[in-house]
């Protein structure tokens, strides 16, 4: 299989765990991001660029059992079609040696990045799924016309869409009828062992006077709304907001107030522990085109771990059924104070979680791919299969 996602040295997402399962039986070709967002003059821009090209001159290399990852030269700059030809040409070259290398013949092409549009279709694939995470034209810094445009091209030539979000089958489905809504899973025994009598919570949040009111994952604008989490701080002063995670954004609002604790990015494999630290999580999503359409793997995963969750009016995260909803800064903050009344990781709440791994997730996608083929094939399901395509010895 060969799939185009985000850098697989980031955060662990829907896209890892998926290529982690699937790799227990196949091959997998993991390409790095190749972009989607023009550059600006930023330092942090310039950064990526420059790392960006360093990583291309290293070699494909195997980051774990059979899953190998290429490091793409490509040019984000999608407004201008003698660039998008550039791309395909620099792509196409780059992927087929790897393909090259690693004796790939036909593979599943899944693309988790719509910026591959340029080139999905054109690398003598078998079979091409798109895997539809987000509304990517809403997100700031996009050329919106353009990427909308790229994804329409990459909607209509897909054997197969999977979206995470009923606001995005909604949309997609307008234009590829074989689009199918799979919600996100959860890497569920990753997760429970916050309530391990083993697990120990962090030393740098473990002393911080309470409540701990934590939240992790990327900080940008697209996804935290500082106002809201200005508001929780100040309402609970008295306690402590630990916001980990990548920053992105401006946080001088945050930084300032003393019970506000940032300690970055932090290891996938911590989490669990930094969430048997938490009294209560919060999702403090912006309402927006990008969260409307989002279903955040986190309100999963912090079930798993056992917390009470509070999140916005975010759609995905009131379908669960388990998480309460604060609509207002004011009723955000006193649904955090209800939480409270049974906080920290409980089994009964990780419980709820434990049916909604991401094998099962598996599953519910290879019933879809079956189906789609039948449909191509008149109501035979020959050809290529997701779970049966061994690894040659």
């Amino acid at each position: 299989m060969v799939c185009f996602s985000h850098d697989w040295s980031g955060d662990p997402l829907s896209k890892t765990h998926l290529m982690r399962i699937l790799s227990r039986q196949n091959r997998v070709l993991w390409v790095n991001s190749i972009g989607y967002r023009a550059p600006t003059a930023s330092k942090a821009d310039l950064m990526r660029i420059f790392n960006k090209l360093k990583a291309a001159t290293s070699s494909l290399r195997e980051v774990e059992p059979n899953i190998f990852v290429l490091n793409p030269l490509a040019i984000p700059f999608y407004r201008f079609a003698a660039v998008r030809q550039l791309n395909r040409i620099l792509l196409r070259f780059q992927v087929k040696r790897a393909f090259r290398r690693l004796e790939f013949s036909r593979p599943i092409n899944w693309v988790f990045n719509p910026a591959a549009a340029i080139i999905a279709g054109s690398v003598g694939e078998d079979k091409m799924i798109y895997y539809c995470v987000d509304e990517y034209a809403a997100f700031e810094g996009v050329d919106k016309t353009q990427f909308a445009a790229l994804e329409e091209e990459l909607l209509r030539n897909a054997d197969l869409v999977i979206v995470s979000a009923n606001n995005l089958h909604q949309t997609k489905s307008k234009i590829n009828p074989q689009a199918h809504l799979v919600r996100h899973g959860v890497d569920f025994s990753h997760f429970q062992t916050s309530l391990d009598d083993a697990t120990s919570v962090p030393q740098e949040i473990a002393d911080l006077p309470g409540p701990v009111i934590g939240y992790f994952g990327l900080m940008s604008n697209d996804w935290v709304d500082v106002d809201l989490l200005v508001h929780v701080a100040r309402a609970f002063s008295h306690g402590s907001l630990v916001l980990l995670g990548k920053v992105a954004m401006d946080l001088s609002r945050l930084e300032s107030l003393p019970n506000v604790h940032l300690p970055g990015r932090v290891p996938y494999k911590t989490l669990p522990a930094y969430c048997k630290g938490f009294d209560v999580a919060i999702i403090p999503f912006p309402i927006s085109d990008v969260t409307l359409n989002a279903n955040p793997l986190k309100a999963r995963e912090y079930l798993a771990a056992g917390l009470p969750v509070v999140s916005t009016a975010i759609p995905e995260v009131e379908i669960l059924g388990t998480c309460a909803i604060g609509k207002t800064p004011d009723e955000f903050c006193e649904r955090i104070r209800e939480a409270l009344q049974n906080s920290g990781p409980c089994v009964e709440r990780s419980e709820t979680m434990r049916s909604e791994s991401w094998e099962s997730r598996v599953g519910e996608i290879q019933l879809r791919f079956d189906q789609a083929v039948a449909a191509a094939n008149g109501g035979i399901i020959p050809g290529p299969n997701l779970r049966d395509r061994r690894v040659p010895a």
